[in-house]
């Protein structure tokens, strides 16, 4: 009985010794074979380096302020007579636009204007009495200051009916109509908004390291993602006199045409201010930098050797340094040679190292200057 049992276990151990040791031995040949295992070759597109003179250029954010910009109000109170605009048009200096009530001003004037006439009688009289010796000289004093002071009371009567007449006090484009026919306005009361926008400036800042290379006369480009397409130009045209202690920025004004009033006061704009002389970079479509906190790289294709010393085509990744856009693309300055190539299109999928099929048959945007379909 206890050989019987000692052979039995014998003849276990055998059993499980020569199914570890097959099991080991299928172990070892799958690790061996992820070890030799290489992932089939990712579909990417490629471009060749070429360099380029790039403008130099500083990229900062600006706001649309208008030349001339008021809100037409009355100066004195009264009864709206007449309004003569309507809401969003174009008017010149010097249009009516409200016409406040003047008929007691008016009888005020012809009852003055009586006095006068009758004033420049008695003065005429006066004098002429003076002359022969008849009146006093105190008499004539008191007719010729009757005469001026109605001629000065004439004049604050017509003063006060010009100004009830309420006028563009510049050419430029209208708001918003914001009173109505018949209504009392109080002295200071909003009527309507009045801006000149052509030309028109626009307000931006920058660092104050920057403020000699961007001086008073320099060029820029204006654009705007509201007006797809368009493009504006102008020049710097005013610095301002201090620097913002908080963004230690500097506050600075140039001067646009906007001749078909696209840019209005207060939009968001980009502006591209040219900073210095002509540089050499190397464009790349945006799609092609790799973007992450360590550092911005490209994965440029070249030929590599797997473990078994077989060569393929596959990637390196460099790390590059980008300075400025334009268009659908980025301004490489560093970490890059002209005629390499580089991959702009699945970037997202490779490693340092990976293996690529190249199809260029469909390429990512590469417009310095696009213009999308829906200009």
């Amino acid at each position: 009985m206890a050989k019987r049992m000692i052979l039995m276990l014998v003849v276990t151990a055998a059993i499980l010794t020569g199914l570890g040791f097959v099991k080991f031995r299928q172990i070892h040949a799958a690790i061996a074979q992820a070890a030799t295992f290489q992932p089939p070759p990712q579909a990417v597109t490629t471009i060749v380096t070429h360099p380029e003179k790039w403008p130099s250029t500083l990229n900062v954010i600006g706001t649309a302020v208008a030349i001339q910009g008021v809100t037409v109000s009355a100066d004195l109170p009264g009864t709206i007579d007449h309004i003569n605009f309507e809401s969003g048009k174009a008017v010149r200096a010097g249009d009516v636009l409200v016409e406040l009530d003047t008929r007691q001003e008016r009888a005020q004037l012809a009852e003055v204007e009586a006095e006068r006439d009758l004033a420049h009688v008695n003065y005429g009289r006066m004098h002429d009495l003076a002359g022969a010796g008849v009146i006093s000289r105190m008499e004539y004093d008191r007719a010729i200051s009757d005469q001026k002071s109605t001629e000065a009371r004439v004049g604050e009567i017509r003063a006060t009916i010009e100004r009830k007449t309420i006028r563009a006090p510049f050419s430029g484009i209208l708001g918003l109509r914001q009173v109505n026919l018949g209504q009392y306005l109080s002295a200071g009361q909003a009527i309507v908004s009045l801006q000149s926008l052509n030309p028109i400036y626009v307000n931006f800042g920058v660092p104050q390291q920057t403020v000699t290379q961007v001086g008073v006369g320099r060029r820029l480009r204006v654009t705007s993602d509201d007006l797809p397409g368009v493009e504006f130009s102008g020049r710097v045209t005013a610095l301002d006199s201090v620097i913002n202690e908080e963004t230690r920025n500097v506050q600075m004004q140039a001067t646009l045409a906007n001749p078909d009033a696209k840019l209005r006061p207060g939009m968001f704009v980009q502006v591209e201010v040219v900073s210095g002389d002509s540089r050499s970079v190397i464009p790349l479509p945006a799609s092609a930098i790799s973007y992450a906190p360590y550092g911005d790289s490209v994965f440029v294709v070249t030929n590599l050797q797997d473990p078994h010393g077989k060569t393929y085509r596959g990637v390196r990744q460099e790390f590059v340094k980008v300075e400025g856009s334009r268009g659908d693309q980025v301004a490489v300055v560093s970490g890059l040679k002209p005629s390499e190539e580089v991959v702009t299109s699945g970037v997202f999928k490779l490693r340092n190292g990976a293996a690529v099929q190249i199809n260029n048959k469909v390429q990512p945007g590469d417009d310095p200057n696009p213009k999308p379909e829906d200009n």
